[in-house]
């Protein structure tokens, strides 16, 4: 009897030492499993730099995160061109004929019915050493001849008389070699050229105009060909000689960078858009390889007048860069062509400006004027006889890419009714 009687307490403690026993091996599987989880995360972790805090990290991957879901998203293609394009009406665009060579970052200076157009990169590794003329009269190019060797290759400063052309510093080589404090002016009865002096410091892309008998030099970018530079500096010069041995300290420009317009017009000294920052040459690159560097493209316009002071006055409809020679003056208007604007938010490609911005000089009002054939930035821009020219730069990649491509030489007009 007592063994009958036994029987099923023993079952009952049996079925209650195995639950017990169940619910231990859980508890101990989920302690081993957040230990070796815990380890884990401090692995990941400790491949980021230490002097990188978690909070700082997390908001970056975040970021990087949906940027990439962003770029996928099916209707990226639509956003990416129509960013930045302004309003702009229609314009009738006619294909004249092209440059002798494609040109990027070269330089222009018109004088009467011919254009000049200076040097540029052919290449990211050739750059052009040669000037080419537009005869606006009969719609031919010729007459090339050579410039010093010396002479920089891109990113010149340059302003003229109306016969005499000055050349001021800029970049030596291809690729992003180092700039060069050389200057030089261009008699273009004689096709002779002279020596200026040299700059201070060398400048890449410097804002260069003649104002009040002097030759003005201001902003552009440092040594480094990044940092922004503010030094202004002016050098007394007439009929292609210069009056003085060394350059004269002014003002300095209140923002500093290269790719602005810079135009005197009514006995007023003004420097337009510009951007901060640009490419960089490769730290160890035997061939100065471009590297890409922060920028800040803006629309901020600065105006020098009697009192010697910068004024600021009203901005750009949007920021614009790559115009230092893409600008003409017509019926008291400034008129500029193309250039590049502030970076796409989701690819961060350069976005490049396809419309004509007019600023109209005596209410100091900005509009768009029409609609260039496509977007490109380092327009070389004319006027003769109605018709506005422009010829080389870079061209976008078609209507919905507003990112740049293929350097061109190609010449377009439009008839201008202001």
């Amino acid at each position: 009897m007592a063994r009958a009687s036994g029987k099923p307490g023993s079952k009952k403690y049996l079925v209650l030492g195995l639950c017990i026993g169940l619910l231990a091996v859980a508890f101990i599987a989920d302690f081993l499993w957040a230990s070796s989880s815990s380890s884990s995360s401090m692995y990941i972790t400790s491949n980021w730099s230490v002097d990188k805090p978690i909070d700082r990290i997390v908001p970056k991957i975040e970021k990087k995160l949906e940027a990439t879901k962003d770029h996928k998203a099916p209707n990226t293609d639509g956003v990416n061109a129509t960013f930045a394009d302004l309003p702009a009406p229609q314009l009738q665009w006619e294909e004249m004929a092209e440059a002798p060579v494609p040109r990027l970052d070269g330089a222009a200076i018109q004088i009467k019915n011919l254009l000049y157009v200076f040097a540029g990169y052919g290449t990211i590794d050739y750059v052009h050493s040669h000037v080419d003329i537009y005869n606006f009269t009969d719609n031919t190019w010729g007459g090339r001849f050579d410039m010093p060797k010396e002479m920089a290759h891109s990113h010149l400063g340059m302003a003229t008389d109306g016969r005499y052309i000055y050349v001021v510093t800029g970049q030596y080589g291809p690729q992003c070699r180092g700039p060069t404090a050389r200057n030089f002016v261009l008699d273009t009865e004689t096709k002779q050229w002279r020596d200026l002096p040299p700059l201070p410091v060398p400048r890449y892309a410097p804002a260069t105009q003649l104002w009040r008998g002097r030759l003005h030099v201001m902003g552009g970018s440092k040594e480094d060909r990044h940092e922004p530079a503010l030094e202004h500096w002016s050098l007394a010069v007439k009929n292609g000689n210069a009056l003085e041995k060394e350059w004269r300290p002014e003002i300095p420009i209140p923002r500093g960078g290269p790719h602005r317009a810079c135009v005197v017009v009514n006995d007023r000294l003004l420097a337009i858009g510009g951007q901060e920052g640009d490419f960089m040459a490769k730290p160890g690159s035997p061939i100065f390889k471009c590297a890409r560097r922060s920028e800040v493209v803006y629309s901020d316009v600065y105006m020098l007048d009697d009192e010697m002071k910068w004024k600021q006055l009203p901005p750009m409809p949007k920021p614009d860069s790559h115009i230092e020679f893409a600008w003409v003056i017509v019926n008291n208007s400034l008129i500029i062509a193309g250039g590049t604007t502030e970076k796409h938010p989701v690819t961060k490609k350069m976005v490049l400006v396809g419309e004509l911005l007019q600023f109209h000089l005596d209410t100091l009002e900005w509009s768009v004027l029409g609609k260039m054939p496509f977007r490109i930035k380092t327009t070389l821009v004319g006027f003769w006889n109605g018709w506005l020219y422009f010829t080389s730069g870079q061209r976008d990649r078609g209507p919905n890419d507003p990112s740049p491509k293929k350097v061109i030489g190609s010449t377009w007009r439009t008839k201008l009714s202001l």
